[in-house]
């Protein structure tokens, strides 16, 4: 291919090249680096902008993988550090092997100054050599592993472009929380290794499936190896995700583990601008304010450490916070209150998601708007949006949450955890069968694209309608398409957003790039107009993306297989 020369221009057209390197999955950009040189250099940034580490006992200790990740470090832009929690991370008691009696075991983490082999080699890792010989003989590799912090230190040096770190260590158990594990170890060395290493870049951080106790690991405060200038690399974080596994609040939620959250946050007050937090399982205390909850305030002979002096808690403000997002929570009204007041100069959109209130209601939750505004004219818009949420992006939702909200409206029954729907409410049935006329008529009103910001995301229904009416259609499209196909399109104000069409498995179509716990097979990225115009016929995919208008990332051939399901989109009859 080298010595054609009209490869040789498609090839040294920036546009060209970058198109078609777009169209290639990452599953195949391996293959393709092999080609040639200037192959490999061209594919690098994209496979490996992001990168997946499951860490293991020679994830950072290979000679081969950490001369490869100097070579190609400087590409990436994303790292997900996932460690999970099983049987072997638990760390049993620490016997003394001539008495067997346990041996309490304080850890320090080891960080040499000195890159000299025998001045490392002359100093125990683990604070003396009795300690340390135990250690090696009775712990498993995996935990020598994550406790080597040099190797760690090396590692992400190694990434000086990066932007996100993910955090995910899945799988901890509520009865095991208070046990030793190898994952907590490591989470210090990661920590250590992040304020050691040179990364200008990093401002965006998410722990996704975290438990409790890996903010005490991953605060520098709390001591472990931190410096006194550890606290500065962190505040340059601005943007923060927090998935946490819930803490039980009864018979009565751990105090330990909360203060611990309280303080971690605190670390972030003065340069966060985005915060995002969802307690996984049951609902949770909000995070926003734990210094108003009484079990933060009071001694309890219930709790676990009943004799630990309870000062209180500072409030927590973020001085820059502009979004903030929480989920699965218990609050009261006047909780939610202060925080608006204290973030009123700052914050432009919060989102109190599947929030059940202990006292009060949502009125009394949202006073503070009343006097920020100066009327109550906000309460017209808030109204609007709880009466019927599903206006602001009604195209892909569930069917459950649609007939949630039919049976809301047509019934007046209020939603729980929600502001009280106003004179909606008090609308009489003929009022809102002039308005909404049968159940069918305001589902098609709530899918209508009237209040949809991508218009021509309407075909998605259709399609879903199409494959939905007919089942050996829809068997015979499956048969046919076998794949995931995800598209993204971008509406006149740059929003994006994302629907998918399985044709491997269900044959039906959803929100988001891909089902939950699936990838999509071929991505298609392309304004909202110019779908428009594909879905009605006026135009082709192909002339779309000899255009640039439209971008293929995965399977090509896959691709050219969907132009007969789009057209699923003009034949499909409404139902009335």
């Amino acid at each position: 291919m080298a010595s054609s020369s009209t490869f040789l221009r498609l090839w040294l057209t920036d546009r060209a090249r970058d198109t078609l390197l777009s169209c290639v999955s990452k599953a195949d950009l391996p293959a393709f680096r092999l080609a040639c040189h200037d192959f490999s250099v061209r594919a690098a940034p994209l496979l490996f902008e992001e990168v997946n580490i499951d860490f293991r006992a020679s994830t950072f200790t290979k000679p081969a993988r950490m001369a490869a990740l100097d070579r190609v470090g400087h590409h990436t832009r994303a790292l997900t550090f996932t460690m999970a929690h099983t049987p072997e991370t638990f760390l049993p008691p620490l016997l003394d092997p001539t008495t067997g009696e346990e041996v309490t075991f304080t850890y320090e983490p080891y960080t040499p100054t000195s890159r000299d082999s025998l001045s490392r080699l002359s100093n125990p890792t683990y604070g003396s050599w009795e300690m340390t010989d135990m250690l090696v003989k009775q712990y498993s590799p995996l935990f020598h592993a994550a406790a080597n912090v040099p190797s760690f230190i090396r590692a992400f040096s190694s990434l000086p472009n990066l932007k996100h770190l993910k955090i995910s260590c899945p799988g901890q158990e509520a009865v095991q929380r208070y046990r030793r594990s190898i994952v907590d170890y490591a989470l210090i060395s990661l920590r250590i290794a992040v304020e050691r290493s040179n990364l200008s870049s990093l401002d965006t951080l998410s722990l996704i499936s975290i438990h409790p106790g890996a903010v005490l690991y991953l605060n520098p405060i709390m001591g472990f190896g931190a410096l006194p200038n550890s606290v500065k690399r962190w505040k340059r974080v601005t943007n923060l995700t927090i998935c946490m596994d819930s803490i039980p609040l009864v018979p009565y939620p751990p105090s330990d583990h909360l203060k611990l959250l309280h303080s971690y946050l605190h670390l972030f007050a003065s340069s966060l601008t985005d915060f995002v937090f969802r307690w996984q399982g049951v609902k949770g205390l909000s995070p926003l304010s734990l210094d108003k909850e009484v079990c933060l305030q009071k001694a309890s002979p219930d709790m676990a450490c009943p004799r630990r002096c309870h000062l209180a808690l500072r409030p927590l403000k973020f001085e820059k916070l502009r979004n903030m997002e929480v989920e699965n929570l218990v609050v009261d009204a006047s909780q939610i209150s202060s925080f608006i007041t204290a973030h009123r100069h700052t914050i432009r959109d919060f989102n109190f998601e599947d929030t059940h209130l202990r006292s009060g209601d949502w009125d009394q939750a949202l006073t503070p708007l009343t006097r920020i505004s100066g009327s109550e004219k906000w309460k017209e818009k808030v109204e609007e949006v709880m009466d019927v949420p599903l206006l602001l992006s009604p195209v892909g939702l569930e069917e459950k949450r649609v007939n949630e909200a039919l049976v809301d409206y047509f019934t007046c029954k209020p939603r729980p955890s929600r502001p009280s729907m106003g004179a909606w409410q008090k609308a009489g049935s003929r009022s809102r069968e002039l308005f909404g006329g049968t159940p069918e008529h305001f589902r098609r009103f709530l899918r209508t694209s009237v209040f949809n910001s991508f218009p021509s995301s309407t075909a998605f229904d259709a399609i879903n309608s199409s494959l939905k009416s007919d089942d050996a259609e829809r068997k015979d499209a499956v048969k046919k398409g076998n794949a995931i196909f995800a598209f993204t399109l971008k509406n006149n104000e740059g929003q994006e957003e994302s629907w998918h069409i399985d044709l491997k498995d269900k044959g039906c179509v959803g929100r988001g790039p891909a089902p939950e716990g699936k990838k999509p097979d071929v991505t298609l990225s392309l304004s909202d107009e110019e779908f428009g115009k594909l879905v009605a016929g006026k135009t082709q995919a192909q002339r779309l993306f000899m255009s640039g208008k439209l971008k293929i990332k995965g399977d090509v051939m896959k691709a050219t297989k969907m132009e007969p399901v789009l057209k699923k989109a003009q034949t499909a009859k409404p139902k009335l």
